[in-house]
């Protein structure tokens, strides 16, 4: 069978952490299949141009029989040229004592900026996740300064949150991770996410039965499951002194191969993507929904899905933290 021809990725931030657990799975065929050629471009900042030096001898000391080029640049104009997929891993970290709009104001710089190199360079197919905090309005931004591409390419990652919460109810149930299908994170990447384990199921003993038949306590689902999985970055921050990375990454990772190759029959999962007005969610919002994802990447939200008045309230409130994010952020951008 004749060889596919290589796909261009890009990578953002690739010096940093994250990216150091990315580039793995993607030079090796994780993400995109284990027969699609791979050219890596790697985006980083002047001052960082050293260590991704360092990065790229790493790449080719692997020895990827997949990886095809790999291209180190802090341009953006050549990172994001021609490219498939871009993963905009690279964000201003949030410093102590820094207020959530002082991180807004410099992300949103940072994410209108590639959003400009972005509709001029890359392909108008190119499919786009934004890592960097905060995620959702991050990419708002993005799309909003690359009107060529359609708004449907653009997304943010709240599969993280996901495999958090599967790896919760997996655990409490004592089962693996595989058996806990449907748990959907609604809203924003961010401590007022809502964790939804109501229409999720857990698989025991070959029968799949709902996750709150398999727990047996709707306190814990309602209280600390939910607590645990909105909080849990912060933990992984007290306990490493550094934010999560190899879980992000591989959670990136997910993300990236469900979109390009479908999610699984009868499953669905959960991407930051532009609100339609489903579940009475601000149209234009980059919001988590529940998607199914069929094989040619096409993305639907899933629908018809019960919402009691618990579920209601999350999910308003949440909505309600990004509508005033995005408002400071268009303020930003208006300056």
């Amino acid at each position: 069978m004749a060889e596919k021809d290589p796909i261009k990725v890009c990578v953002t931030g690739a010096a940093g952490q994250i990216a150091y657990s990315l580039l793995y799975q993607v030079a090796k065929g994780q993400v995109f299949g284990d027969d699609q050629p791979i050219i890596l471009t790697l985006l980083d900042i002047p001052p960082m141009m050293p260590v991704l030096q360092g990065v790229v001898m790493e790449l080719d000391d692997c020895a990827f029989s997949l990886l095809r080029e790999v291209i180190p640049t802090s341009d953006e104009a050549v990172a994001f040229k021609d490219i498939d997929a871009a993963m905009l891993v690279g964000a201003m970290p949030r410093r102590e004592g820094m207020e959530r709009k002082d991180l807004l104001a410099a992300n949103v710089k940072i994410f209108k900026s590639q959003g400009k190199s972005l509709d001029a360079n890359a392909k108008k197919t190119v499919k786009v996740v934004v890592v960097g905090n905060p995620a959702n309005t991050n990419a708002l931004i993005c799309k909003k300064y690359a009107p060529s591409i359609p708004a449907e390419n653009f997304s943010c990652l709240t599969r993280l949150d996901q495999n958090r919460a599967k790896a919760q109810i997996a655990g409490r149930v004592g089962v693996t991770i595989d058996s806990v299908k449907n748990v959907i994170i609604w809203g924003n990447h961010s401590s007022t996410q809502f964790p939804d384990v109501s229409h999720g199921t857990v698989s025991v003993k070959g029968t799949a039965v709902p996750v709150s038949e398999a727990v047996k306590d709707d306190n814990w689902i309602k209280n600390e499951f939910i607590k645990t999985v909105q909080q849990r970055g912060a933990a992984v921050i007290k306990a490493r002194k550094l934010s999560s990375a190899m879980s992000a990454a591989k959670a990136t990772g997910d993300h990236m191969r469900d979109w390009f190759k479908g999610t699984p029959q009868g499953e669905y999962t959960s991407m930051g993507i532009v609100s339609d007005g489903s579940y009475g969610i601000e149209a234009g919002l980059v919001y988590s929904f529940p998607v199914t994802i069929d094989k040619s990447g096409k993305y639907t939200i899933v629908q018809g899905l019960e919402v009691d008045t618990f579920a209601r309230e999350k999910m308003d409130a949440t909505a309600n933290e990004l509508k005033q994010e995005m408002t400071t952020a268009l303020e930003v951008c208006s300056d």
